[in-house]
Order: C-alpha cells, then sequence, then structure tokens
C-alpha cells in the first residue's frame, strides 16, 4: 500500500491546516450518507472546506469496476484512503461514507492518516430490513443479492471506534452532533 502520508502536490505545499477525515461506516441503510451530508453542512458553515465521498458515488467514478470480492472492497477503501489524504494535505475535510466491511482494511487507512475519525454507524438488521429504502435487505434475504454485507457476506465493526452512532435510537441530527463534539474534543474543529 503506498504511504498516503508521503502524497505530494505538483504546485508544492499549500498554506493551510490539514483536514481531517471522518470515515463513517456500517451496514447499508445505517445512515452513513444522510450523517456525512448533514456534517459537511456543519463544516462549510464553519467555514472549512469539505468533500464527501459516498460510497454508491465512488463506486460509480472511482472505483467503476471493482466488484464486491474481498480484494476489491479492500482496494475500494484504498482509493477513498488515498484520495482522503490527498484531500487533507490541501486543507480539506474528507467525509468518507462507505460500507467498508473489513477491520483491517479501515485500520491500514486509519494508521496512514494522521488526522482520522472513524465512526461506526450502528443499526440493527431488523431496522435495516423494515428500513430497507432500496430494497435490497429483501433481495438478499431472498438469494437475489450474492455477497450482500450483512446478510450474505461479513461486516466486521470496529473494535474501538471514535463515534458510534446508534442510528436506530438517535436522530440524524444527533448523530451529527456527536460527531462534531468528538472533532471539537480531539482539536480537529474549533
Amino acid at each position: 500500500m503506498t504511504d498516503l502520508s508521503t502524497v505530494r502536490s505538483a504546485r508544492g505545499s499549500v498554506d493551510r491546516s490539514p483536514g481531517v477525515t471522518i470515515w463513517l461506516t456500517g451496514l447499508s441503510g445505517a445512515g452513513k450518507s444522510t450523517v456525512s451530508t448533514l456534517l459537511a453542512e456543519t463544516l462549510g458553515s464553519a467555514g472549512r472546506p469539505v468533500e464527501v465521498l459516498d460510497g454508491d458515488i465512488v463506486r460509480t467514478h472511482l472505483s467503476a469496476g471493482l466488484g464486491f470480492s474481498r480484494a476489491d472492497r479492500d482496494t475500494n477503501v484504498r482509493r477513498v484512503g488515498w484520495v482522503c489524504a490527498l484531500l487533507n494535505r490541501h486543507g480539506v475535510d474528507a467525509i468518507a461514507a462507505l460500507v467498508s466491511p473489513y477491520r483491517e482494511a479501515r485500520e491500514q487507512v486509519r494508521a496512514e492518516i494522521p488526522r482520522f475519525v472513524e465512526v461506526h454507524m450502528d443499526c440493527s438488521l431488523e431496522v435495516l430490513v423494515q428500513r430497507d429504502v432500496k430494497g435490497l435487505y429483501r433481495k438478499a434475504l431472498a438469494g437475489e443479492i450474492a455477497n450482500f454485507t450483512g446478510v450474505s457476506d461479513p461486516y466486521e465493526p470496529p473494535l474501538s471506534a471514535d463515534v458510534t452512532c446508534h442510528s436506530d435510537a438517535e436522530s440524524p441530527q444527533q448523530s451529527a452532533a456527536r460527531i462534531v463534539d468528538t472533532l471539537r474534543a480531539r482539536g480537529f474543529l474549533s
């Protein structure tokens, strides 16, 4: 894996404080995209440049052609981590909102990004199946979707997330506020 801390710009160094990466992980439908949008609005309102790397959009553009094998999922996580590190070096906060099911790949990215906050968007499978906005759980449970994380493929929750948001028990606004509180407590946001 490329050492993300050595990413360089052809234009030289930027005179700006480094950004922070906020990595939201969790099962499909757990609220990652909703909370990342709220976080981006909050950080942007505070005058911070911010970019959201949403899993669905990343797979369309940055990781087109990757499947859902463990190797492809890990490649996707590493690519997003590289982009987050690049953005951070240029003073941009990066919010990654992707399932990122395997702990080892997330830990590799965490080790390479100095200002990293891992957020576990935790939600029970029962509630996710009830929500099922996209109809994916229904199809996965019927065997129509192979390698579906949380049903026919594993999800390894973080062992020590910086923030755990229980999206089946708190609102997206409450989750976003708790993440912002963590950013402030760590000195990443004044």
